[in-house]
């Protein structure tokens, strides 16, 4: 498992946009799983979940993206990649989890 974890200064939809369309475009085994959304007075926080084959773990893994932000105060996004081993019980290889991150990372 990898996670990143930014505070932005942005606006919030217009960043989501550029983030699933980054994720989406970066890879043609890319797949938006889900989503969810909330608002709450001036809060705002959405959910996405991607999916995309690694070649290099020879699986797919997943990328859950999180953003939230309270009004007009910065945007909190927290990213955590997972499923990127072939072994039972311990991480082999977490190749495939670190470079979807690194899209995400560079998208940013």
């Amino acid at each position: 498992m990898a996670k990143l974890e930014k505070t932005l200064s942005a606006d919030f939809y217009p960043l989501l946009r550029k983030i699933e369309n980054g994720i989406m475009n970066g890879s043609t085994t890319a797949s938006l799983e889900d989503s969810s959304d909330f608002e709450s007075g001036d809060a705002r926080c959405s959910v996405r979940v991607f999916e995309r084959y690694s070649l290099a773990g020879g699986n797919r893994v997943s990328l859950s993206i999180t953003l939230f932000q309270n009004g007009d105060g910065p945007i909190h996004l927290s990213a955590i990649t997972a499923g990127g081993s072939q072994a039972m019980f311990f991480k082999l290889n977490t190749f495939g989890e670190e470079a979807f991150l690194e899209k995400l990372s560079q998208l940013l």
